[in-house]
C-alpha cells in the first residue's frame, strides 16, 4: 500500500524535517556558551562572599595576621595552567588538521599539566596551616579555591574522555566538537584561576 499523505504534505514513513536553527552556531556550543555563563555567576557569588569577608575584618594587610599564603607556588600553578591553555589550544588545532598526533599530544600535555595543578593545589592544603573553620578567611578561601579546584577535576575527566577516543580515532577535521567543548570548557577552567590568583594572592 503506498505511503498515506498528510495535510502537512508529509507522508506516511517519511523522517520528520530537521530542525530549524535559528543561529549560525552549533546548539551544542550555545548550550555550552550558557552552562559558562551561569558557572560564571557561582563564581561570582563565591567572590562576593570573599570580598565580603575581607571587608568585614577590616584588617590593614590581606591576609590577616597569622595566616600566609605560597605565593610563589601558586604563581606556579598559574603558569602551568596559562601552558595548559596552548596545549589544548594546539591540539584542537591539530585535528583540524587531521593531525591526529598532534591531537593525542596536545591532549596528553594538557590532562598531565591539569593533574599537576591540581596535585599541587592539593599540596598547599596541606600544608596552609589553617583550615575553613578559621575565621571568614579561612572558610572563604577554601570555598573559592576548592570550588576552582572542583572544576579542573571535572574538567580533567572531560580531557581523558576526550584522550581516549582520540587514540580509538574518533575525530577528524570535520568531526572534534569532543575535542572542542573540552577546550572551551578548559579555557573557562584557567581563566577562573587568574582571577583567583589576582584576587587571592596578589591583591
Amino acid at each position: 500500500m503506498s505511503a498515506i499523505a498528510h495535510g502537512d504534505g508529509q507522508r506516511h514513513g517519511d523522517h520528520p524535517p530537521a530542525a530549524h536553527a535559528s543561529s549560525r552556531v552549533p546548539p551544542v556550543l550555545v548550550g555550552m556558551y550558557l552552562f559558562i555563563a551561569s558557572e560564571a555567576m557561582l563564581f561570582g557569588s563565591f567572590f562576593a562572599a570573599y570580598f565580603f569577608a575581607r571587608v568585614s575584618v577590616g584588617a590593614e594587610t590581606w591576609p590577616p595576621e597569622p595566616f600566609e599564603l605560597p605565593v610563589f607556588l601558586a604563581l606556579l600553578n598559574t603558569i602551568i595552567l596559562v601552558t595548559s591553555s596552548f596545549t589544548i589550544h594546539w591540539a584542537l588545532q591539530s585535528i583540524k588538521r587531521d593531525d591526529r598526533a598532534g591531537l593525542i599530544a596536545g591532549l596528553g600535555l594538557t590532562f598531565l599539566l591539569g593533574l599537576a595543578f591540581l596535585l599541587i593545589q592539593a599540596r598547599e592544603y596541606t600544608r596552609l596551616g589553617f583550615s575553613p573553620r578559621d575565621l571568614g578567611f579561612g572558610s572563604t578561601f577554601y570555598g573559592l579555591t576548592g570550588l576552582h579546584g572542583l572544576h579542573v577535576f571535572v574538567g580533567l575527566t572531560l580531557l581523558a574522555i576526550a584522550f581516549v577516543r582520540a587514540v580509538r580515532g574518533h575525530y577528524s577535521a570535520r568531526n572534534h566538537q569532543g575535542v572542542e567543548l573540552p577546550g572551551i570548557y578548559w579555557h573557562f577552567v584557567d581563566v577562573m584561576w587568574i582571577v583567583v590568583y589576582t584576587t587571592v594572592y596578589v591583591i
